[in-house]
């Protein structure tokens, strides 16, 4: 540490002598006096600007940079947002969390993400094979409301739970649309999530459905929960922030097991300044590389008539298999 001496300015004794001697000795010491006296002025202001020039007490600041990260354990992407929260503060973070194959999964391969996925592939090369099984959209609804889902790990909704704690702002994004909101919901709560106390926006979202963007689909915010219907996520939750009117975070930390959304978020909010932490979870790769299309049309065509039947005494209120079958070209 510089330490600043205080500069002392002291007059010299007084001439005691009488005479001419006494008048030049006066003289003498009055231009010693100013010579000293300016002498000390600048020792001074040399001193003042060595102190001012010094090293400053320190000032919060933090380094934020975007990075990209894979992870088996949502413990890291705790440990990072609490990290940050500490560094840039509680309220100028937002950590947005996918659902399918991040918070839950499937107990088997049908109706998984990755069913979907083999599904649309199949779809775009061959509308006629016998696999497909017609209307993705309606089947994925049905076999959402007749499975149950488990946590990517064993402690991932306290994973959650211990960044929402701390008072930061934590939603859910995914690619799943409005219609399956109920399912969703129940499946969230059976596994102990809620975004409730933790979202950004008025209390419990928005009534009903909402266009996002010009010429988009529907979609839907409820309880921090942000249903967007396959959408580019980082335009998603750009919209979203604007719709809420909420400040734009100085930082966002996203956990998605596809690479294209983290890409789509870190596009968004690039050109924004707004650095992203990007986690692609990879805790359910495995099980994505392992599933098996046969036999999960295997148990499609095992359950198909029952969740038909199931329909026609309930009604289509939980999902609609009616459009739920092959182009008539391929009939």
């Amino acid at each position: 540490m510089e330490i600043c001496t205080e500069v002392q300015l002291a007059s010299g004794p007084a001439d005691v002598h009488g005479g001419r001697s006494a008048d030049y000795r006066k003289i003498f010491a009055m231009q010693n006096k100013n010579t000293l006296f300016r002498f000390l002025i600048t020792v001074a202001m040399i001193s003042m600007v060595a102190c001012s020039s010094g090293p400053q007490l320190d000032t919060p600041t933090y380094q934020l940079s975007a990075q990209d990260r894979e992870t088996t354990d949502l413990a890291d992407v705790t440990a990072d947002a609490l990290e940050l929260s500490t560094q840039a503060g509680k309220q100028k973070l937002l950590v947005v969390f996918d659902i399918d194959n991040t918070l839950l999964a499937m107990e088997q391969g049908l109706g998984a993400d990755q069913w979907y996925d083999w599904q649309k592939a199949l779809n775009s090369a061959d509308r006629c094979n016998p696999h497909n099984v017609g209307d993705r959209f309606a089947v994925q609804g049905a076999l959402y409301f007749a499975s149950a889902m488990r946590p990517t790990q064993q402690d991932a909704a306290g994973q959650v739970r211990s960044i929402q704690d701390h008072g930061i702002p934590v939603i859910a994004l995914t690619s799943r649309g409005p219609e399956y909101r109920l399912q969703t919901f129940r499946e969230l709560r059976r596994n102990g999530y809620s975004f409730v106390h933790s979202a950004i926006g008025p209390q419990g979202g928005y009534d009903g459905l909402f266009m996002p963007v010009q010429d988009g689909r529907f979609s839907r915010y409820e309880d921090g929960v942000f249903l967007t219907a396959g959408q580019h996520k980082g335009q998603m939750l750009l919209a979203l922030l604007k719709k809420t009117g909420s400040a734009m975070p100085e930082i966002i930390v996203m956990i998605d097991d596809k690479q294209k959304n983290l890409n789509a978020i870190k596009e968004t909010f690039s050109a924004l300044d707004i650095p992203v932490h990007a986690w692609r979870y990879i805790g359910e790769d495995e099980n994505v590389r392992n599933f098996d299309p046969v036999q999960a049309n295997t148990q499609w065509e095992s359950i198909e008539a029952p969740l038909r039947q199931i329909q026609e005494v309930l009604g289509p209120d939980n999902y609609d298999l009616t459009t739920a079958v092959l182009p008539a070209e391929c009939q």
